[in-house]
């Protein structure tokens, strides 16, 4: 049985759309500085950000695993409360200190 996982391709969609959006900030941030030095320019825009395979499969794994971890927990906290459903509540009181275990 194959576990469930997050799609790479989706991951990768996502991390090409940040890069690309930190990409513009830094363009607009360098345009609106002064040239402080003379001379040709190496553009970190011009270079094409990618995730290789592995990167992609461990980026994956990780957010399973998050993800599972922050269910467990959140439901953990709502067993404790008698409740059956997990709350938005219950997930912002695990948060915190999941954030910090990660």
């Amino acid at each position: 049985m194959e576990e469930n996982t997050f799609d790479p391709d989706l991951i990768r969609a996502i991390f090409r759309l940040v890069w690309e959006r930190r990409g513009a900030e830094r363009e607009k941030n360098q345009l609106s500085e002064p040239e402080a030095e003379a001379g040709p320019s190496t553009s970190k825009r011009s270079r094409l950000t990618s995730a290789n395979a592995n990167a992609l499969k461990l980026s994956c794994e990780l957010l399973r695993v998050f993800v599972t971890e922050a269910i467990q927990r959140a439901a953990t906290i709502a067993e404790a409360e008698g409740s059956v459903k997990i709350e938005a509540t219950h997930l912002e009181r695990i948060l915190p200190q999941l954030l910090l275990d990660f």
